[in-house]
C-alpha cells in the first residue's frame, strides 16, 4: 500500500485543488474516465459549443423579420462535431499529460477507486493491468455524478444515448426521441432542432423545466409545444427496437418511432460507487455525500464538492467548494465555508433562461409578504428592434424594504441579463436602490431589468 499525504478523487473541479500550495506534498490523483471531468468532456463546455451555432441557425431561419432574406444550405454536423471535440479532447489529453509529466509530487492512477477500509483505497486500473491500493491521511472525494437511465430503457436492450455520449453521433438524426423534461432534454432539442432534425419529446410532468418558476415553465411548455412534438404527463412503458429504429410505448397509447433515442432523465451523483460504507463516509437518501458548510465529511480528514455532495449540479458552484477545500486543507485552523445562498443557473435553450434565487411558489410557501413585476424585453427599446414578443425578466422582492428574493429571465442572453440581479442579491442591495442609483445604458438589453425593478409595488 502506498501512503499519500493527500488523495483527490476527481478530475473535474477536484483536479483545480492542487496548485503550487501542495507543491510539498505528495498526492495521489484518481480518475476512472476521461481526464477533466463532466463539463470539459460531456457538459457544459461541449454542449454550448453546439448550442453557439444552433443559435446561428435559429438567427438565419428568423432573419425575414427583419428585411433580411437568408436561408441554410446546409448543416455540416461532422464539422460542427469535430470542431468542438477536436478543441476539447486535446485539453483533456494535455491536462493528464501535464499531472503526469509535469507534477512530480502527484501520482495519477487512471480507473476506478474503491473504499477498502479507514482512509484506504483500491484503484482498479481502467485497462484491466491490475490494482494499486493506496491511503491518505486526508481524502478529497469529487467523483462527480453521471446519467440516470429509467430501468425500463436500461433493460430493454434498446440502444441509447445519453448527455455523455450524444454529442459524438456520427451524423444528425432525422428524428431525435428524448425522454425527459428538464434543462438537458430542452437543450438537446434545440440543438438538433435547430440544425434540422424532428424532435419529440416524453416528459412524466405536465410542464418542461418543472423546477423553474410557473411562469418560466408555463411559458416555456408552451413555446416548446408550438416547436416541437411533445408529450407530457407520459412515461414510457416499453421500449423496442435496434439501431436506427426505436419505438417507444407511452402510458397514454401513443406509439413513438424514431432513429436516435436520447435518455435526458437527469443525473445521479457517482457515490454508490465508491463503498463508502468501508471508510463511514454516509450519505442522502438521494446518494449525496453528507458535507457541512467546510465541505467536510462527517469522517475526520475526508471532504467532498461538486456533484458527488452538491445539490447543484453547476460548474460555478463545485469549483466553489474546491476552493473552500482547498484553503481548508492548507489553513484548517482557520477555515472558509461555502456560500450558498444566491445559486445563479441558466438553461442554454431556445429561448435561454436564466434564474437565481426563490421562485413565487417558493416566496408563497415561505410566507413571505412580497410583489412581483414581470417585464418583457419588447418594452424596451432593444428588445423591440429584436422584434421580441417572448422575452421577458420577472423579479420579486420583499414588500417594504425591497430586498430581491428572486429573478428569473427568458429570452436573447438571459444568462449575462441576469448577472447584475446576481451580484445586487449578493451584496444586499435592495431594488429600489439598483434602479435608481446608477446609470442603465440606453438602449442596451438591461434596461429590461431596470424597468422590472421600477414596476415592482413596493
Amino acid at each position: 500500500m502506498h501512503h499519500h499525504d493527500l488523495v483527490v478523487i476527481g478530475t473535474g473541479s477536484g483536479n483545480s485543488i492542487i496548485d503550487s500550495r501542495f507543491d510539498e506534498l505528495d498526492v495521489a490523483l484518481v480518475e476512472h474516465g476521461v481526464f477533466g471531468g463532466t463539463c470539459l468532456n460531456v457538459g457544459c463546455i461541449p454542449t454550448k459549443m453546439y448550442v453557439y451555432p444552433a443559435d446561428v441557425a435559429e438567427a438565419v431561419r428568423l432573419a425575414a423579420r427583419y428585411g433580411i432574406d437568408a436561408s441554410i444550405d446546409k448543416v455540416r454536423w461532422s464539422d460542427i462535431r469535430d470542431r468542438v471535440f477536436g478543441r476539447i479532447d486535446p485539453i483533456s489529453a494535455g491536462g493528464r499529460e501535464y499531472r503526469v509529466e509535469r507534477c512530480p509530487n502527484v501520482t495519477v492512477h487512471q480507473g476506478h477507486a474503491r473504499f477498502t477500509g479507514h482512509k484506504e483505497l483500491v484503484v482498479e486500473r481502467t485497462d484491466g493491468s491490475g490494482t494499486d491500493t493506496i491511503s491518505g491521511d486526508r481524502i478529497v472525494i469529487a467523483a462527480g455524478g453521471r446519467p440516470a437511465v429509467p430501468e425500463q430503457i436500461a433493460s430493454s436492450g434498446v440502444p441509447f444515448h445519453t448527455s455523455d455520449t450524444v454529442m459524438r453521433l456520427d451524423s444528425l438524426p432525422e428524428h431525435i426521441l428524448i425522454v425527459g423534461g428538464g434543462y438537458i432534454a430542452a437543450e438537446f432539442a434545440h440543438v438538433f432542432s435547430a440544425f434540422g432534425s424532428r424532435v419529440s419529446i416524453v416528459g412524466r410532468s405536465e410542464l418542461l423545466l418543472r423546477s423553474q418558476d410557473e411562469t418560466v415553465a408555463e411559458r416555456f411548455t408552451a413555446t416548446a409545444c408550438e416547436r416541437w412534438d411533445v408529450h407530457l404527463g407520459q412515461e414510457v412503458v416499453r421500449a423496442s427496437g435496434g439501431g436506427g429504429d426505436v419505438v417507444l410505448e407511452l402510458s397514454d397509447g401513443t406509439t413513438l418511432r424514431g432513429d436516435v433515442l436520447l435518455v435526458a432523465t437527469g443525473r445521479m451523483p457517482n457515490s454508490d460507487l465508491l463503498d463508502l460504507d468501508r471508510t463511514g463516509v454516509p450519505t442522502h437518501p438521494d446518494g449525496r455525500i453528507v458535507v457541512d458548510d467546510q465541505q467536510r465529511t462527517p469522517v475526520d480528514g475526508i471532504f467532498a464538492a461538486g456533484d458527488v455532495s452538491s445539490p447543484y449540479q453547476l460548474k460555478h458552484v463545485a469549483n466553489h467548494e474546491s476552493k473552500v477545500v482547498a484553503h481548508n486543507l492548507l489553513h484548517p485552523d482557520a477555515p472558509r465555508r461555502t456560500d450558498h445562498r444566491f445559486v445563479p443557473a441558466a438553461v442554454f435553450t431556445d429561448p435561454q433562461i436564466a434564474s437565481v434565487g426563490l421562485t413565487e411558489d417558493e416566496c408563497r410557501a415561505a410566507g413571505h409578504d412580497y410583489c412581483v413585476k414581470i417585464q418583457a424585453y419588447g418594452d424596451v427599446a432593444y428588445g423591440w428592434a429584436m422584434e421580441d414578443t417572448g422575452g421577458f425578466c420577472k423579479v420579486l422582492a420583499e414588500r417594504g424594504t425591497g430586498r430581491l428574493l428572486g429573478a428569473h429571465v427568458v429570452g436573447v442572453q438571459a444568462a449575462t441579463v441576469i448577472q447584475p440581479l446576481v451580484q445586487a442579491m449578493t451584496f444586499g442591495l435592495g431594488a429600489r436602490e439598483m434602479a435608481t442609483e446608477q446609470y442603465w445604458i440606453h438602449p442596451a438589453l438591461p434596461e429590461v431589468v431596470e424597468n422590472a425593478l421600477l414596476g415592482l409595488d413596493l
